[in-house]
């Protein structure tokens, strides 16, 4: 046979038309190709409007820090008002769970969540929320977390190191939470953390690099080891 008698494959589909292109095929396509993509919606941030004498005083700049807040004995019902003085703040949730409850019309389920807030570097708050629905359980607990904001006084209360930095405890401090009773120990610079895994983490947020810890009781327990951690610190502001 001659090589013109040879058939030569078909480029095309039946009659000339192009192959059938099957799903969605590659983007910039002939199907929708000149449509431009929807840009990406971001989440819009909710104004502060102060609703309390303190949170109108913080937003026209009378009241600048927490700490004056705290020596004048007022009390903090908004949470915009630290997000005001404190905007660096790092919220981490560090507990969830589910509630359980036995009614006369059935089992009733809620979710609980403990969430810590803190800039790693003098401020730590720790709050508990429940919902029927987990993401209104951290929301809940986020803003109680704000609301529980408070100082802590760092230094180096350690014998062996004696510098004048502040990355420890300036003595040792004790707290307890239900049956959970934790101690923190000033230690030299770098050392480190001395801790578990959550209450190491909780330390970092409100700033200290270098401690040793002792906990006893049931730890496990976050709601009782949280309110522990957060009692220990208030001492260093408080008493020092």
């Amino acid at each position: 046979m001659s090589q013109t008698a040879q058939s030569k494959p078909a480029q095309g589909g039946p009659r000339g038309k192009a192959p059938p292109t099957y799903g969605r095929g590659p983007p910039g396509g002939s199907k929708g190709g000149d449509r431009p993509r929807r840009p990406r919606r971001e989440p819009e941030e909710e104004v502060w409007v102060p609703k309390t004498i303190l949170g109108q005083k913080v937003a026209s700049g009378e009241i600048t820090s927490l700490e004056e807040i705290i020596e004048l004995g007022l009390r903090i019902q908004e949470a915009g008002i630290i997000k005001k003085l404190l905007p660096d703040l790092k919220s981490e949730v560090v507990d969830v769970g589910i509630i359980q409850k036995m009614t006369s019309n059935g089992q009733s389920t809620r979710f609980k969540a403990i969430v810590a807030t803190g800039n790693e570097n003098g401020y730590l708050g720790i709050g508990q929320g429940k919902s029927k629905q987990m993401r209104i359980a951290i929301e809940k607990a986020t803003n109680a977390a704000y609301l529980n904001v408070n100082p802590i006084k760092m230094g180096c209360g350690s014998w062996e190191c004696r510098c004048d930095q502040k990355h420890s405890v300036p003595f040792r401090v004790r707290g307890k939470g239900g049956s959970v009773t934790i101690e923190i120990i000033p230690a030299p610079r770098g050392l480190g953390l001395v801790a578990g895994g959550k209450i190491k983490r909780l330390l970092e947020l409100a700033g200290l690099k270098d401690a040793w810890t002792t906990a006893k009781g049931s730890t496990p327990t976050m709601n009782s080891t949280s309110k522990a951690i957060l009692d220990c610190l208030r001492q260093t502001f408080s008493q020092g």
